[in-house]
């Protein structure tokens, strides 16, 4: 199986039902293969073949979709940049990638003329200078030649946001992409009537491949979205019938908090699908009241694993709110495992591993790195993680984000769960400061309705954390920093 092959199977059984919509359009299946082998034979007559890598830097557009599919259709790499990033940004993937054509939309033009490149470029708006027309390459007149392609063939390069530091690139299969697919439709029953709206920027491992590539692959229909806000949120699921949408639980709460979010017939929803952090219960009950639903499901999973790890599911989350689920998802197994690789006893915290056929081939370029995290077919995913009686797994933080104040371990994500049982609370970011005699201190960052005293927040948690872990610092800011998919950018608020 292949990402070429699943198109043109979906092609085959449903040709006149909608593939994708996306700002009033509407393309069958029958027209995207059309579109997407036009588009590839143009990319074939300016030389790209197997293995070059060619870089999409575009909203969530019809045009990222056929570029997609066009790409890996002829055995080239696509390596999608995030819509949201800046030249500089830009520049280091198209570098450390070794892109060999630059493929941009007419929305992003200004910000892509700034990127200091010499391969092909494309863009959707009018061809100007350097720069080629893609609708020229879809009405090139040589045919498209089809391409073998295997499994064990690399097919996307996706650069993770740079969390820890510079931005890796996670070089993932044919047989990667298309295993995360089948595990997300058989986890969420996509069927060929579903409709899944995509508002994560599809320059990520989860839209992308549990969405957009899922929804081919089950012959459903995708439907896009630039960007996310409640209102587009709310008014997209109710004018389409929306059956599944994958978030991060930011957006949810914000879509919570919309002032009209009960008028609205959310009904069709079967999966509300998230990721990226556990809900608390508080935010889960709050969200569950607000939307009117109990199908709140939680995808726990990394880009190097395709992303794939543990589900929790709806049922669940009555008495487990907060955890990432007991089992793994479909094709994968998981451990808790010690700095030794020996797997851990119950109730005492241990690195999650995770294994299977979604697990990225490598870091590109990066052979240091990606033996780093690769073991024996495991991959260390950095998230350590505790199991209570049940089986449950819990993630207690990061690896590298624990903080040692006076030799002791503070857990931010502990002081974070704690101070945001705060009324007004929105949202918490905990990290280690430099302190000349502690080593470090603990330091809150913290969103809230209204301004609260540091010594409000300190009484609060008295009963709550010993005192080691109770924040000497605090910072009260308007929103913490985040990526286009809702991650926090801790590292951001360490410089």
């Amino acid at each position: 199986m292949n990402i070429a092959s699943i198109l043109l199977q979906s092609a085959q059984k449903y040709p006149t039902e909608p593939a994708v919509l996306c700002a009033g359009t509407t393309l069958t299946y029958k027209t995207l293969v059309e579109k997407v082998h036009a588009f590839a034979a143009g990319l074939q007559q300016l030389q790209v073949t197997r293995g070059d890598t060619v870089a999409i830097f575009m909203p969530n557009v019809t045009q990222f979709i056929i570029s997609y599919f066009a790409i890996t259709s002829i055995g080239a790499i696509a390596v999608p940049i995030n819509a949201r990033w800046v030249a500089r940004e830009i520049n280091y993937v198209l570098e450390h990638a070794d892109a060999k054509v630059f493929i941009t939309h007419a929305l992003l033009f200004d910000e892509a003329t700034k990127v200091d490149f010499t391969g092909t470029k494309i863009t959707t708006g009018d061809a100007q200078g350097d720069w080629l027309a893609f609708d020229s390459l879809l009405t090139t007149t040589a045919p498209f030649t089809p391409t073998t392609i295997g499994e064990e063939d690399a097919c996307t390069l996706l650069y993770t946001s740079g969390i820890t530091g510079t931005p890796k690139g996670v070089l993932l299969t044919h047989k990667n992409v298309c295993t995360a697919a089948t595990m997300s439709i058989i986890e969420t029953h996509i069927e060929p009537s579903s409709r899944l709206l995509i508002m994560l920027t599809l320059s990520h491992a989860a839209p992308l491949h549990l969405g957009l590539v899922a929804s081919v692959l089950a012959g459903a229909t995708a439907i896009l979205a630039e960007r996310f806000t409640p209102d587009a949120l709310l008014h997209l699921v109710q004018q389409h019938r929306i059956t599944h949408f994958l978030g991060v639980p930011l957006m949810y709460l914000l879509t919570a908090h919309h002032k009209n979010v009960q008028q609205y017939d959310l009904s069709s929803v079967k999966y509300w699908l998230y990721g990226g952090a556990p809900l608390p219960p508080a935010d889960l009950t709050f969200i569950q009241t607000q939307l009117k639903t109990n199908k709140l499901v939680c995808l726990y999973g990394l880009t190097e694993a395709g992303p794939s790890g543990t589900i929790l599911e709806a049922d669940e989350h009555v008495h487990h709110a907060g955890s990432i689920g007991k089992r793994a998802v479909f094709g994968t197994q998981i451990r808790l495992v010690n700095d030794d690789f020996e797997d851990v006893p119950q109730h005492e915290i241990g690195e999650i591993v995770l294994y299977g056929d979604s697990i990225m081939k490598e870091y590109y370029n990066n052979i240091e790195a990606t033996a780093h995290v690769l073991q024996d077919g495991w991959l260390r995913t950095g998230d350590l993680a505790k199991r209570d009686e049940e089986g449950y797994f819990y993630i207690v933080d990061r690896k590298k984000d624990v903080i040692f104040t006076g030799g002791l371990a503070v857990h931010p994500r502990e002081v974070e769960e704690a101070m945001g049982q705060i009324n007004g609370m929105l949202e918490v970011a905990v990290i280690g400061v430099p302190h000349p005699q502690w080593g470090e201190t603990v330091k809150a960052i913290f969103a809230a309705k209204t301004p609260l005293s540091h010594s409000v927040i300190q009484q609060f948690l008295q009963p709550l954390l010993a005192d080691y872990k109770i924040p000497r610092l605090f910072e009260q800011v308007d929103a913490l920093p985040r990526t286009a998919s809702g991650k926090l950018l801790k590292q951001a608020l360490k410089q």
